[in-house]
């Protein structure tokens, strides 16, 4: 497939004080289609790194204007690759949004609204290695990083 038909997204979540209770989240992503590159970033206060990194992606596959592209997402997040790849959804969906221990699912809010936006396209998540040499993901938690100091 031609670099040009698909998008490549690297996303990244960050959260700083992600123990406590008043702290401040971020969130960044570069997409990739051909030879154009966007890098996209935000934050977010009283949240924790497991909702940035929904968020990250989230916020990326919002960006995509047209359903005619195959979309590659590489996360260095195990939480999302893993629900994704291994479709942890589809237990949560059929147990009512409940977790294996019977408890409601963490961000449901966050993986519905996920779900929703990867029935639009054909998405594939990677699992990456963080902090490993990666540029794009370094980029992408960098991104969130600034998202990070900018709402201080």
């Amino acid at each position: 497939m031609p670099a040009t038909d698909k998008i490549v997204i690297y996303c990244d979540g960050a959260c700083s004080g992600n123990q406590y209770h008043h702290n401040t989240g971020g969130w960044g992503a570069v997409l990739l289609q051909g030879s154009r590159l966007k890098e996209i970033y935000g934050s977010e206060k009283n949240t924790t790194n497991q909702r940035m990194e929904l968020i990250a992606c989230i916020r990326a596959l919002e960006q995509i204007k047209s359903g005619k592209y195959a979309v590659e997402v590489y996360t260095d997040s195990a939480y999302l690759a893993n629900c994704m790849q291994k479709k942890w959804y589809a237990t949560w969906q059929r147990n009512g949004w409940q977790n294996s221990v019977r408890k409601p699912v963490e961000n449901r809010d966050l993986w519905e609204k996920l779900l929703s936006l990867t029935s639009l396209y054909k998405v594939k998540f990677i699992k990456v290695t963080g902090h490993s040499g990666n540029k794009l993901n370094e980029r992408a938690d960098e991104l969130a990083r600034q998202g990070i100091q900018e709402a201080k």
